[in-house]
């Protein structure tokens, strides 16, 4: 049995499986993860570097659009400020200009100052106070002021040697004695007496106004002169007593005259402010020179004074009378035309202007002849 054991073969021991080798994939399948990883890191990475450069773009366009519109609203305040410089340049010329044709204006009036004569300074003084004399009737209508220029002008002529201004002396004659002829209107007379008028009518008080005569009071002057006819005594103031107390109890009324109605004291203020409206109102047409004017106005307070205040009253009297006065006067008089003279003596020193430059332009010619005659013999 050994060695049948023996000769048989030997059992042979089972070899292991082999190992697969499995650390290259996971090698692999790391480096792929690294490269995952970092791929992506520098994805982002990109991502983030584009995201910048487009912020920096939108920030680059925003600060360019900035620019723009400085830039444009820097020019067009340079073209505003190029404008307004031109506008002032222009406007200095135009100064400059006006300026030297003042200056030779005024250099010509010298020149021409400097050739006139003491007879031609004694016609501009004229002329000047026949201008004022005009002004003097036709605006303000003062008759004596102008007839005093008039005058003034006249011995002004007078003191002058030319003889052309004999038919200004003539106009200026007439018309003297056709001012001399009218009656001057003293308005600041009128104006105070009105004035003064105003003023009494502020001073009537109530007692001045219509009481006992209206309606149609009337008062017996036969009972006045029994009163002052008795004698004082106990038997007088009896009398006296009894006719007062028979006053307050009976007044008798004549109805066939008009009826005046009493005024209230507001009334009466009111009458008092409408005169004193209507003598201001005759005050104006004093000045003014408004004849209707000025005789409505009067007639209008004489009116009112007759119709509302008491005639027998002092102070009503003396108001009455003053404006029955004042409106007798006339204050707008019919006024000459005395503007022939002014028109004469203008074309006096026309002619005295143009007979000098005509002289000048004599000279000149002379001189210019001389000394062509000159450089001929020269020549």
């Amino acid at each position: 049995m050994t060695e049948t054991t023996n000769q048989l073969p030997a059992t042979l021991a089972k070899d292991s499986a082999p190992r697969q080798r499995l650390w290259p994939v996971w090698l692999i399948a790391i480096v792929a993860v690294i490269l995952a990883i970092a791929l992506a890191l520098w994805s982002w990475q990109q991502w983030n570097n584009h995201q910048a450069v487009l912020a920096a773009l939108d920030n680059l366009q925003q600060d360019t659009a900035q620019l723009e519109d400085r830039y444009g609203d820097r020019g067009s305040q340079q073209n505003q400020r190029l404008q307004s410089l031109e506008q002032t340049l222009t406007a200095q010329r135009e100064l400059i200009a006006r300026q030297q044709r003042q200056i030779d204006h005024n250099a010509r009036e010298l020149l021409e100052a400097g050739n006139r004569t003491r007879t031609d300074w004694l016609l501009a003084e004229a002329e000047y106070l026949l201008r004022i004399a005009n002004q003097r009737l036709m605006i303000e209508k003062d008759i004596r002021g102008a007839r005093s220029a008039l005058e003034a002008a006249d011995e002004v002529l007078t003191e002058s040697d030319d003889i052309g201004v004999y038919p200004v002396r003539q106009q200026l004659a007439r018309e003297i004695l056709a001012l001399k002829s009218i009656s001057g209107v003293d308005r600041t007379g009128l104006y105070l007496k009105l004035e003064a008028a105003i003023d009494s009518i502020h001073q009537l008080t109530d007692q001045a106004l219509i009481s006992e005569q209206a309606p149609g009071f009337v008062r017996k002057d036969g009972e006045a002169s029994a009163d002052a006819a008795l004698e004082p005594g106990a038997l007088s103031q009896a009398w006296n007593t009894a006719k007062t107390t028979l006053k307050q109890v009976v007044v008798v009324r004549r109805m066939d005259e008009p009826v005046k109605p009493l005024l209230s004291p507001d009334q009466s203020a009111y009458a008092r402010l409408n005169l004193q409206l209507m003598l201001e109102e005759a005050e104006m047409a004093v000045l003014r020179g408004n004849q209707p004017l000025y005789e409505r106005a009067l007639t209008k307070a004489r009116s009112t004074i007759d119709s509302w205040y008491d005639a027998s009253n002092p102070r009503v009297t003396a108001l009455s009378d003053t404006l029955s006065e004042l409106a007798e006067r006339n204050v707008d008089p019919e006024l000459p035309d005395i503007s022939q003279s002014l028109d004469l003596l203008k074309q006096r020193l026309a002619g005295r202007l143009n007979g000098s430059e005509q002289k000048e332009s004599g000279t000149q010619s002379e001189t210019q002849g001389n000394t062509e005659g000159n450089g001929g013999d020269n020549s």
